[in-house]
C-alpha cells in the first residue's frame, strides 16, 4: 500500500546495555606464511646492504643519498601477506618508528595490505636489521615475537619512491594539463607531504620542498596542515617543464623528494548542465520558514531566484559570490531547487525551513583557484558548528553533491574522504555525497550501429549496455569524497517525473533500460573503502539516455545531457526572456540532493511526531537519518537478476556474484516516501541508542497478531547505522564496529535471509549495517510477541576507543495487502495517529 502520512514511524527504546557475551568473536583464519627460505633469500641482500652502509655510516648519511636505499628519514612500503594488525603491533616496540597508513587492497578473500612506516634515525633503523637477525637465527626475544609474523608474511620491502608519489592516473591527468602550453606556462598542482606529529619536523619538511618548488621558477599558492585527519598540502603553481620532470619521474626532480607523499593535479570539481531552460511562472507564497537543519556545500546560487529567494540563507565565507556571473550559477541555484522543491515536475510542497548554503565554487562552478579543497571544507563546516559565533549550529545534514574528478577512488581514502568522516563524528553531521557521473564515450560491442542499438528490443538493449559497461567497471570508479565511510554516497537511477508527452519528444536518444529500473549508465560504480558497500543507495536522477557518437567496428555512445524528455525540473540561472526560469538536470547531483531532501522530510515528520525528538543529541539525530534513509533500499529484482546472469561472474561464488551487483546498485533503490511515513500493512520503528566497548542491546520489535496463519508474502528488514571515530595513520582506520545478530525468532515468523542483498560479510564492511528477512510461509504470531533484535558492539579492531558510539536503528514490519497491520502495533505502543500537515 501506498506511504500515509498519517501514519508515522513507531518509536521503540532499547534495553539497557550489557557484556557482551564471550566466545562469539570470530578470528580469520591465520594466512599460510612464506617459507623461510625464500624470505631469506629475497630480503637477506637488502639487510645486509644496510648493514655494510650502517657500518660505514652510523649516521645513514649515505643511505639517505641513495634513493634505492632503506634509508633513516625514509618512508618504506611494507607489503604483507593477511592482517597489518601483527605489523602495527610490532612496530610498536621499536622505539622512533613511525606507522603511517595502512590500507586493504585485493579481493575480499585476496587481501595485500600495504603499511607505510616512517623511519626516523639511524637507531631506529638499526634496531629494525637486529630484529631481522634475530628472526633468522630464531632468537627472537620475550615482547618480540610480533615481528615473526611481519618476517614470516612480508611480500616486499621498498623504499617510498617516485612511483608511488605520483600515480599514473595523476601522470595522465597532469599530462593533459600541460599538453600545447608554453614550457614557462605556470600550472597549479596539490602536493601533498607525509605527515608529521611535531610541528618542528613537519614545518622543516615544508621548508624543503618550497626551496624545491622556488628553485624551479614555482610559486606556493596556498597550503594546509590538519592534524584531526594527518593532512598537510601545499597548492603550487609549476612551470610546464618542471611538471614535465614529474611526470617523467626525473631523478633529483621533485617527484623525488623524501617529504613528498603524493603529487597530483589541481582538483576539479564535477559539473553539471542546465538543457531546455523556460519561464517558471510565478513562485507560490511563502509563510515562516524555521532556523536550517540542512546546509548545502555548492555553487554560489541564484539567490534571488524567486522560486528560492524566501528558502536560502547564502554563507559567502569565501567571498565568490562578487566573481561569480549570474548566468553561469548553475550547480548551487539546481542543487538548491531540489532540496526546496524536489523535482518540480513532481509537486510537492516545499521545506519548511530555510537552507543554509556555502558557496565553495565560484566563476564557472569550479573550485576556488588558489584554495585547496580539503581546507575550504573543513573551514566551511567549523564556522557552521563551532564556537559561540557558529553561523548555522542547528544544521546536522549537509548535502554535498560534489566530488574531484580527478581523483576516481582507488583503494586509498582521500584526505577529502577523511575529512568528512572526521567532521561526522564531531559534530554529529550527517553527509550525502554524490557518487560522480562518468561521462565518457564507451562502446557497445553487441551493436554494430546506432541504429541497431534503438531498434533493439528492452532486454537486448539492456544487455547490451551492461556487458559493455561491466568491462569498463575499474574505468568506472566513484570520486572523491564519496569513499568516505560516515558519509551515505548516492548514485542516480533512470527515474523521473517527466510526462508521457514530454518523454515522446526524445527523438535523437536512446533509452538503454527501456521499462527497467537501474543506475542510470554514467553513474559511477563501488565499491568503497575496505570494499564497503558504496554507493549506498539510489536516488531519482532522470531517465538517463545514450547518444550514438560514432561506429567503429559497432557502436560508440555517451549520456546524454538531462532534458525535458528525461532530466529532474529545476530553478535554472535567467537566460533570455525568461525573468523565472526553470530547466532539465539530473546524475548523481540531482540524486544526492533528493536523498538529503528526503533526509529533512524524515526529520520533519519525526519532529511532528515526537515533540521530544529536536532535543536529541545531533549525532544521534544524524545516525538515525542516516539509517532511515537506507532502511528501504531494496535491489529491484529484474535489474539485479540481468546484472547476475551478464557480467556473473558465471559459476562464481554468490558472494562473488552479489559484489558485482553492489558495485552498481548499492543497498538498492530508495522510495522516500516509504522512508518518511508507514502504511496500514507495514510498520517501520526506530529506536536510538549508544554502546560503550564490548556492550550489546536488545531492541524489542512488536509483531501484530494479524499476521499470524497469513500464508502470503511478508518480510521483516533492519538497518543499523552509526559514526565510528576515525584513526588516519593507525593500524585500523574503521575504529568502531557494530552489527545486529539474526533474531532466534525468524523461522517461527517464517522468514529466511533474503537472497537479493549484499551479503553479511559485504554488509559488515562500513557503517550501515542492513539485513532482510522474508518468506510466505504462514506465521505463527501469539497477542504479544515480540522479535528481539541485539546491535553488539564488536571488540575494536585498533586502539580501544572508550567512549560510547551512537547508533540509530529502522526496523520494518510488512505484510501487503493485510489491512491493521500498522494499527495494532501502534496501538501496542501507545501511538495515536495523527492528522497529515
Amino acid at each position: 500500500m501506498a506511504s500515509d502520512p498519517t501514519k508515522p514511524l513507531l518509536r521503540l527504546t532499547p534495553d539497557q546495555s550489557r557484556q557482551r557475551p564471550a566466545g562469539q568473536q570470530k578470528f580469520p583464519r591465520p594466512p599460510e606464511s612464506f617459507p623461510r627460505d625464500r624470505q631469506q633469500a629475497t630480503f637477506a641482500p637488502k639487510f645486509d646492504r644496510l648493514a655494510q652502509a650502517l657500518a660505514r655510516d652510523p649516521g645513514g648519511l649515505e643511505l639517505r643519498a641513495d634513493p634505492a636505499a632503506l634509508a633513516p628519514e625514509r618512508l618504506l612500503v611494507f607489503e604483507v601477506r593477511g592482517s597489518v594488525n601483527n605489523f602495527a603491533a610490532a612496530v610498536q616496540r621499536v622505539p622512533g618508528l613511525e606507522l603511517i597508513d595502512e590500507e586493504e587492497l585485493g579481493s575480499d578473500d585476496d587481501k595485500e595490505p600495504v603499511a607505510y612506516l616512517l623511519v626516523p634515525d639511524a637507531r631506529a633503523l638499526a634496531e629494525l636489521l637486529s630484529l631481522w637477525r634475530r628472526w633468522n637465527a630464531d632468537q627472537l626475544q620475550f615482547g618480540e615475537t610480533p615481528w615473526r609474523g611481519v618476517f614470516e608474511l612480508l611480500r616486499d620491502l621498498r623504499p617510498w619512491g617516485p612511483q608511488d608519489r605520483v600515480q599514473r592516473i595523476d601522470a595522465s591527468f597532469l599530462a593533459e594539463e600541460i599538453e600545447e602550453r608554453g614550457e614557462d606556462e605556470l600550472v597549479p598542482l596539490e602536493i601533498e607531504l607525509i605527515y608529521r606529529a611535531s610541528e618542528v619536523q613537519a614545518q622543516a619538511r615544508e621548508d624543503e620542498v618550497r626551496a624545491a618548488v622556488t628553485a624551479r621558477g614555482g610559486q606556493i599558492i596556498s597550503r594546509a596542515r590538519l592534524p584531526e585527519i594527518a593532512y598537510h598540502a601545499l597548492l603550487v603553481d609549476l612551470p610546464v617543464r618542471a611538471i614535465r620532470e614529474i611526470i617523467d619521474q626525473a631523478e633529483g626532480g621533485i617527484a623525488s623528494l623524501e617529504p613528498v607523499m603524493h603529487i597530483r593535479p589541481q582538483s576539479l570539481a564535477t559539473t553539471i548542465e542546465i538543457e531546455d531552460v523556460t519561464d517558471a511562472g510565478t513562485a507560490a507564497a511563502v509563510g515562516n520558514l524555521r532556523e536550517p537543519i540542512l546546509a548545502l556545500l555548492d555553487g554560489v546560487p541564484v539567490a534571488a531566484h524567486p522560486l528560492l529567494a524566501a528558502h536560502l540563507v547564502v554563507d559567502d565565507q569565501f567571498d565568490l559570490e562578487p566573481h561569480a556571473p549570474v548566468d553561469q550559477r548553475v550547480h548551487g541555484t539546481a542543487m538548491a531547487s531540489l532540496l526546496v522543491h524536489g523535482d518540480r515536475n513532481n509537486p510537492a510542497p516545499a521545506l519548511l525551513r530555510r537552507i543554509h548554503v556555502v558557496p565553495v565554487m565560484g566563476a564557472g562552478d569550479r573550485f576556488p583557484a588558489r584554495r585547496l579543497v580539503v581546507d575550504i571544507i573543513f573551514l566551511a563546516i567549523r564556522a557552521m558548528r563551532e564556537g559561540p559565533d557558529a553561523t548555522a549550529p542547528g544544521v546536522l545534514i549537509v548535502n554535498l553533491s560534489l566530488g574531484n574528478e580527478r581523483r576516481p577512488f582507488q583503494s586509498s581514502l582521500s584526505a577529502w574522504a577523511r575529512l568528512l568522516d572526521r567532521l561526522a563524528y564531531r559534530y554529529g553531521i550527517l553527509f550525502l555525497v554524490s557518487a560522480g557521473n562518468v561521462r565518457e564515450t564507451f562502446g557497445v560491442p553487441a551493436f554494430a550501429t546506432g541504429t541497431a542499438f534503438e531498434d533493439a528490443d528492452a532486454a537486448a538493449r539492456c544487455d547490451g549496455t551492461l556487458t559493455a559497461i561491466g568491462n569498463l567497471m575499474a574505468d568506472r570508479r566513484m570520486f572523491s569524497p564519496s569513499e568516505a565511510i560516515n558519509a551515505v554516497t548516492v548514485g542516480a537511477s533512470n527515474d523521473d517525473w517527466v510526462s508521457a508527452a514530454d518523454r515522446r519528444a526524445a527523438r535523437t536518444i536512446i533509452d538503454p533500460f527501456p521499462g527497467i529500473r537501474a543506475a542510470n549508465p554514467s553513474s559511477a560504480l563501488g565499491p568503497g573503502f575496505a570494499r564497503s558497500v558504496k554507493p549506498d543507495i539510489l536516488m531519482p536522477g532522470g531517465r538517463e539516455h545514450l547518444r550514438q557518437m560514432r561506429t567503429d567496428g559497432h557502436v560508440f555512445v555517451r549520456p546524454a545531457p538531462s532534458t525535458r524528455p528525461a532530466g529532474l525540473k529545476v530553478a535554472a540561472p535567467r537566460t533570455g526572456a525568461f525573468g523565472v526560469a526553470e530547466g532539465y538536470s539530473g546524475g548523481t547531483s540531482g540524486a544526492t540532493a533528493l536523498a538529503s531532501r528526503t533526509c529533512h522530510r524524515i526529520h520533519d515528520a519525526l519532529e511532528a511526531a515526537y515533540p521530544d525528538f529536536a532535543g536529541l543529541p545531533h549525532i544521534q539525530r544524524a545516525a538515525l537519518l542516516k539509517a532511515l534513509l537506507v532502511h528501504p533500499a531494496r535491489w529491484p529484482d529484474d535489474i539485479a537478476a540481468r546484472i547476475k546472469a551478464i557480467i556473473g561472474p558465471v559459476g562464481g561464488h554468490h558472494s562473488h556474484i552479489k559484489d558485482n551487483i553492489r558495485r552498481f546498485l548499492g543497498f538498492g533503490y530508495v522510495d522516500a516516501e516509504d522512508a518518511v511515513a508507514c502504511a496500514e500493512d507495514r510498520a517501520t520503528f526506530w529506536a536510538v541508542g549508544e554502546l560503550s566497548r564490548d556492550r550489546v542491546t536488545t531492541v524489542r520489535v512488536p509483531i501484530p497478531a494479524v499476521m499470524s496463519g497469513q500464508a502470503r508474502p511478508h518480510s521483516l528488514s533492519a538497518t543499523l547505522a552509526w559514526f565510528t571515530p576515525v584513526q588516519p595513520g593507525r593500524k585500523s582506520y574503521r575504529s568502531v564496529r557494530l552489527k545486529l545478530l539474526d533474531p532466534a525468532e525468524a523461522g517461527t515468523l517464517g522468514v529466511s535471509p533474503r537472497s537479493l542483498q549484499p551479503d553479511g560479510n559485504q554488509t559488515n564492511r562500513g557503517t550501515i549495517f542492513m539485513r532482510c528477512w522474508e518468506g510466505d510461509k504462514a506465521p505463527v504470531v501469539g497477542p504479544d510477541m515480540t522479535i528481539d533484535l541485539v546491535v553488539q558492539r564488536d571488540p575494536d579492531p585498533g586502539t580501544p576507543i572508550d567512549e560510547a558510539v551512537p547508533f540509530g536503528l529502522a526496523v520494518t514490519v510488512a505484510m501487503p495487502g493485510i489491512v491493521g497491520l500498522y494499527t495494532q502495533v501502534a496501538q501496542r505502543l501507545g501511538i495515536a495517529p495523527r492528522q497529515p500537515v
